[in-house]
């Protein structure tokens, strides 16, 4: 017997686009100020920063543009919605940091092959460190705001900006070094030094984004749906196996098998689901579709069954038996009886 039941959705949050608008307007801010800096000190520490502000410039703006898409409802063309765009700008500003990381590099071993000419270093450092905290108060947050309302594009622009908050520490230990030692070369190896973290950050940031278009398991996701259902195993519901979940921005679509007892009526069965399903959605954020395929339970999970009054039963009942991850993904049920 098949069952669907498709839960009603939230009302959709607020617009994120606002927070890209955000993150765009203070980019640009903080790139003026790390280029003053650069013209200044002539420091290739700095101008690796600067570089790295231009990433996220033009990264902000891609998330702006996204966010707006990505907001829009499901239609009959995108069914699941357009949330799946975040992860396209994730990886697009994942393979930004990439490229600046290597730019980077490039420029350092040049000048430290033709020699490093450094003027300004103290003006240039207050520069640094005021657009530094900048990016770090801006990168905080919107990490912040992106995980609270699940939002690919906005926590990868987030942890972009956090990385270039970081490398403007590693630029302003480098400058002090310089003003400290006199030993100029200091400050492109500090540029080096800086490039390989942020490459290594975008790698991380395309892998992530990558496994979301690719429907990767979640397993948070899974964990947080378990965890909703397993207290309500009980009463008719015996068990729930072949769990699927993806997500598409704030869109979540949840499929299951729910083994029900075999002589509920498809009307029973059918409203259980419902309830179950209604009961998931408010309880994870964001909107999505709830699909559950219920089994007859054959007489099988007896020993685990607290239905009363079971006019098939077969034997005793032992008990409850917690409801699993594990468990919950596989195609046909293992159940270990307490």
């Amino acid at each position: 017997m098949k069952n669907d039941a498709v839960a009603a959705t939230h009302e959709a949050p607020r617009a994120h686009a606002w927070v890209g608008l955000v993150s765009l307007g203070v980019a640009v801010v903080l790139l003026a100020t790390k280029f003053w800096a650069y013209a200044v000190t002539g420091s290739q520490a700095v101008f690796g920063d600067a570089l790295e502000s231009i990433v996220n410039v033009v990264a902000a703006l891609a998330a702006f543009i996204v966010l707006r898409y990505a907001d829009q409802p499901a239609d009959r063309d995108h069914p699941f919605g357009h949330g799946k765009a975040e992860f396209i700008s994730a990886a697009f500003e994942g393979g930004l940091i990439v490229f600046a990381g290597i730019v980077i590099v490039w420029q350092a071993v040049t000048k430290l092959l033709h020699g490093v000419e450094l003027e300004r270093i103290d003006f240039g450092l207050v520069l640094t460190v005021v657009a530094g905290l900048g990016n770090g108060v801006l990168g905080a947050w919107l990490v912040r705001y992106g995980r609270t309302h699940r939002s690919a594009a906005i926590e990868a622009d987030g942890h972009h900006v956090l990385s270039d908050f970081w490398t403007s520490v590693g630029v302003t230990i480098g400058l002090v070094a310089v003003r400290i030692t006199g030993l100029t070369w200091l400050d492109p190896v500090a540029a080096i030094v800086m490039a390989l973290w942020l490459f290594f950050t975008g790698l991380r940031l395309v892998r992530r984004a990558a496994g979301g278009l690719l429907d990767e398991e979640d397993p948070a996701l899974l964990a947080q749906i378990v965890q909703v259902l397993g207290p309500r195993v009980r009463n008719g519901v015996i068990r729930v196996h072949h769990l699927r979940a993806i997500r598409a921005g704030r869109y979540h679509h949840v499929s299951a098998h729910l083994v029900v007892p075999e002589f509920w009526s498809v009307e029973r069965a059918h409203d259980t689901a419902e309830a179950l399903a209604a009961s998931l959605l408010r309880e994870i954020p964001g909107e999505g579709e709830v699909d559950f395929h219920t089994d007859p339970c054959e007489r099988n999970y007896c020993r685990v069954c607290d239905l009363e009054n079971c006019s098939v039963r077969q034997q005793p009942f032992l008990g409850l038996a917690p409801l699993t991850v594990d468990e919950a993904v596989r195609p046909d049920p293992e159940v270990h009886v307490p």
